[in-house]
């Protein structure tokens, strides 16, 4: 049986170093059998991947791969708050997704995309989930993108 961590790699995709927070949170908090991310930017190593609104100064392929590391980075914060054991995620049950975006910008559930494919490719049916895409005027550190992600747990 193929393990979350394997199924990543598979993909392409590294699972990063958990970012730490850069303000007065935690980057995860269990409610029940529910874990919650804080919002998560595009963050590899402490840097940021990319900076600045769609589609002026980053295009929608660039956004959507932003939402991809925001998307890994919330799965390296949950896998941080559960020893490291991903395969405790039954289901990811909401994203919610923040696009920095100019004025009159109405594609952010493309950039979206970018994090809702790839939590579906990582867990299959169980990666289907409810979702927000909004645009935003401004994100931290003057991010892309930041991805906020629900997952419900295996206790």
């Amino acid at each position: 049986m193929t393990t979350v961590l394997q199924r990543i790699h598979e993909l392409g995709f590294t699972l990063p170093t958990p970012p730490s927070p850069v303000a007065t949170y935690v980057p995860t908090i269990f409610c029940g059998n529910i874990l919650l991310t804080s919002g998560q930017i595009p963050m590899i190593e402490g840097q940021l991947q990319y900076k600045g609104p769609v589609p002026s100064v980053q295009p929608i392929e660039a956004a959507i791969k932003a939402a991809e590391i925001c998307g890994l980075n919330a799965l390296a914060v949950a896998g941080d708050a559960l020893d490291g054991d991903l395969e405790r995620i039954s289901r990811v049950v909401q994203l919610r997704v923040f696009v920095a975006s100019d004025l009159g910008f109405t594609d952010q559930s493309l950039v979206a995309n970018g994090v809702s494919d790839m939590m579906v490719a990582v867990f299959g049916n169980a990666g289907k989930h409810v979702r927000v895409a909004l645009g935003s005027i401004g994100l931290p550190l003057g991010a892309t993108v930041e991805v906020e992600a629900t997952f419900e747990i295996i206790e």
